[in-house]
């Protein structure tokens, strides 16, 4: 398995991501998964290889710019906001995350370009459901625990992607009020999607060190749903059948 910083740039702004593969495996799916708040760093890089042991190239991208991202410290609301509140910078950012994911794919002669996808976990849950927003030609984008409201909701027949949102339906950081919103504007939309919210969990489910309740905490069970559902749901895309 390798797994190499790539150095690119969106709009001349310098950003670092981590591609992750299987150099022994031909033609395998792309794959974009976008890490929570914290970005491209060890903890995240290892959900990443995970992906890849499942049989994808996965490419996490850089969604802040080398040297504007977090030190781990911050409260994360507050480090997010002016990113939150610049969507157009945002959706710049995640868009062009995954022109250099299929552009280091074909530099390295890896992988299948006609197969894209995207994961993501919280603060990336947004930034793929704002890729598919933006009308990215992938194959499916799933959101885990992600932050489902948007200041500019998709336009009709805009998307593209097959839409899936697994998510703890005792969630605070997106509640109930933001899942019925994302409801009615993937119908208003005309997108295809399905959503899975899980009773009783909370924020971050996935991540075993979450234990802040009531906002997060790992659930061992839904984020074992999780995974076995997101590979269903995107090979299904992949062909043919959502």
């Amino acid at each position: 398995m390798r797994s190499e910083p790539v150095h690119y740039s969106i709009g001349g702004a310098s950003h670092q991501g981590q591609i992750i593969y299987d150099e022994s495996q031909k033609g395998q799916p792309l794959l974009l998964v976008a890490p929570n708040w914290r970005g491209v760093v060890a903890d995240n890089i290892t959900i990443g290889e995970r992906h890849a042991k499942a049989g994808y190239v996965v490419f996490m991208p850089d969604m802040f710019g080398v040297g504007k991202g977090p030190k781990g410290t911050e409260n994360p609301m507050e480090f997010l906001a002016p990113f939150i509140e610049d969507v157009a910078g945002t959706r710049r950012a995640i868009v062009g995350a995954l022109d250099a994911m299929t552009a280091e794919a074909a530099k390295r002669g890896i992988g299948d370009a006609t197969r894209r996808a995207a994961v993501g976990y919280c603060y990336g849950g947004a930034n793929v459901l704002d890729l598919a927003r933006e009308g990215a030609d992938v194959a499916a984008v799933v959101s885990i625990h992600g932050v489902l409201a948007t200041a500019k909701p998709a336009t009709k027949g805009g998307i593209k992607a097959k839409v899936l949102v697994l998510h703890g339906a005792a969630d605070p950081v997106s509640p109930k009020q933001h899942r019925d919103m994302f409801e009615a504007e993937m119908d208003a939309a005309g997108a295809r999607w399905m959503l899975l919210a899980f009773g009783g969990v909370v924020h971050a489910y996935t991540d075993p060190q979450a234990n802040m309740l009531p906002v997060a905490k790992y659930d061992e069970p839904a984020s074992r749903y999780t995974g076995a559902m997101l590979d269903a749901f995107i090979t299904d895309a992949f062909n043919g059948r959502l």
